[in-house]
């Protein structure tokens, strides 16, 4: 795939593993997909289970009032916390709605679309969907049971659909990059440091969260003008500062645990 896979609750996978949510893409060609489409309602069932997810730079001032960021694994990847315990997304109900008025990462808006390397031409990407996903259905087995079906070509052409899922995943796939060149920029000065934190939910009961780290403060502070410096013209001190600011967050996740458990 093009990017770094990232299980939630584990360091990021490395190799031919899938990232978070997908199961079974399938570069898109009219040949093999002019049947079919993406059912129009909205649904974030796939998420449930996701309690640390991918996030990029660019959207980090949004996530940072709803979600802890922290970065998991060797490549330190920055991911918002949804959850604290092993498999729950506290944002997503029953009924596969997240919760308002709470930031849907992109991440999670991109699926089921990717951009993954095309085997046949090196270092070009190609526009990819999860077959596996709920939401990809037969245009004519969806009109029997009156779903709103948009398909993803019209005769050999992309319909718009398509276009915007494209110059969605082209426009993440830079931010990633760019997220990805700011985090290498911060960790060669030496500033994440791992962490865990204790959270003790309405009624008394404490959960460690463990296995992340984050940027330290107190070495931050001391960094040299020219370090700063460095930084600033980096544009990494947005990303930075929101992660700290993000720390403010854990409160979000308390208030998000105990709704989940008045709500049974």
């Amino acid at each position: 795939m093009a990017e770094t896979g990232v299980k939630a609750g584990t360091a990021p996978a490395t190799g031919d593993a899938m990232p978070l949510f997908y199961a079974r893409p399938e570069a898109l060609n009219p040949a093999r997909h002019g049947s079919i489409g993406l059912t129009a309602r909205s649904d974030f069932s796939f998420a449930r289970q996701a309690h640390a997810i991918p996030v990029v730079a660019s959207e980090m001032p949004a996530a940072m009032r709803s979600y802890p960021i922290v970065f998991i694994g060797a490549a330190k990847a920055p991911v918002i916390i949804t959850g604290v315990r092993q498999d729950e997304n506290l944002f997503v109900d029953a009924d596969g709605k997240w919760s308002a008025p709470h930031y849907i990462p992109a991440y999670v808006r991109r699926y089921p679309f990717i951009l993954a390397e095309d085997p046949s031409s090196a270092g070009r990407l190609t526009l990819c969907v999860d077959r596996a996903s709920e939401r990809v259905v037969d245009q004519i087995a969806a009109s029997s049971r009156d779903d709103k079906v948009l398909p993803f070509f019209s005769g050999n052409e992309p319909t718009e659909a398509t276009k915007q899922a494209l110059a969605f995943c082209n426009q993440f796939q830079i931010d990633f990059r760019a997220t990805r060149e700011m985090v290498d920029k911060i960790d060669a000065h030496g500033l994440f440091a791992p962490r865990q934190s204790k959270v003790t939910l309405e009624g008394g009961e404490v959960l460690n969260l463990t296995d992340f780290q984050v940027i330290d403060e107190a070495a931050f502070n001391k960094l040299s003008d020219a370090a700063f410096l460095d930084l600033r013209k980096s544009g990494a001190l947005s990303l930075l500062y929101c992660h700290l600011a993000s720390t403010n967050s854990w409160t979000s996740l308390v208030h998000q645990a105990s709704v989940r458990k008045a709500g049974g």
